[in-house]
């Protein structure tokens, strides 16, 4: 029975506000237990962090399912999390975060709120014209962004050559005044056709090509690495990663310097790993990129209004 009085205007709004309040009672346990699921990983991963071939507090592992590969690394970088926060919100900042690695040649934002999207263009790791390249849109949504806790999602339905089902997932919590603990997970489906040109590709050019993950020793005591397709999810990963924490770290730089700053510390960043990510000479890739971005720019300029 409902109480005496109640108009039907009222008997709505007071329905609008207890969805609303059970939205909020759904969402805000998730939220704290995906950011105590986080702080949990760090505990777990002492050992991993502290002792390591990257010789810095990052842990990088991956899998492969039939349909399936993902990459995902855990690490601590020397970035405060109230500087972390907000510097990764806003569908346009991830445009300069991408633009870093070296297959993406272009990035632009549109959209607000739910409806925003990045068309990421994916091509060779050399100049390309836009049109011989792959687009794929992604949806940018922060699923969590309270006072010590980040999310941050991007999917795509469809990739390059068959490629589907792409997520980029980034979440962060602080670990003191000074450090933030962060996990950011890559992966994406595939079906035959990508099958197919996956492994064509690892027959040819990517033959030598290996990840991260150490799978066995040699006569002379150097490691094995990981191979073929976990290989490939594995250097894109770290690729990104990287690309993430060159963003943050050219923050303090002052602006017009700021994106030759983080083009310059991407590179050196992924030759610390010339054995899985040497691609190119440095001023080869600077020259690359300072083109891409003044053709990223020039697109952003002209699809803004007025």
């Amino acid at each position: 029975m409902r109480p005496v009085g109640w108009s039907r205007a009222t008997r709505y709004v007071g329905i609008c506000l207890l969805g609303s309040l059970c939205a909020m009672l759904v969402t805000a346990p998730s939220v704290a237990q995906d950011a105590a699921s986080l702080r949990a990983r760090f505990g777990t991963l002492t050992q991993e962090l502290s002792n390591n071939q990257f010789q810095r507090p990052l842990y990088l592992e991956s899998s492969e399912s039939p349909n399936d590969l993902k990459g995902e690394i855990y690490a601590t970088i020397e970035q405060p999390f109230s500087a972390v926060g907000p510097a990764l919100q806003g569908v346009g900042h991830w445009c300069e975060i991408l633009i870093l690695h070296l297959n993406v040649k272009d990035c632009q934002a549109s959209g607000a709120g739910p409806a925003d999207t990045l068309s990421v263009v994916i091509g060779k790791k050399y100049d390309q014209a836009l049109e011989d390249a792959y687009r794929v849109d992604f949806t940018y949504k922060v699923g969590a962004a309270t006072a010590d806790y980040l999310r941050v999602q991007l999917n795509a339905e469809a990739g390059p050559v068959g490629t589907k089902n792409y997520r980029i997932i980034f979440e962060a919590v602080p670990v003191d005044a000074k450090r933030t603990f962060v996990h950011m997970s890559y992966a994406y489906g595939y079906g035959v056709a990508a099958r197919v040109a996956m492994q064509a590709y690892l027959a040819t050019v990517g033959r030598s090509k290996v990840g991260f993950s150490v799978v066995g020793q040699k006569a002379d005591g150097k490691p094995v690495y990981i191979g073929n397709v976990r290989g490939v999810v594995e250097r894109n990963t770290m690729r990104y990663f990287l690309a993430i924490e060159s963003y943050l770290g050219a923050l303090n730089t002052p602006s017009p310097e700021r994106a030759e700053q983080r083009l310059r510390d991407w590179y050196a960043a992924i030759e610390r790993y010339p054995v899985q990510l040497h691609e190119m000479e440095r001023n080869e890739y600077l020259e690359m990129k300072r083109r891409e971005l003044k053709r990223q720019q020039a697109g952003a300029k002209a699809a803004t209004p007025g």
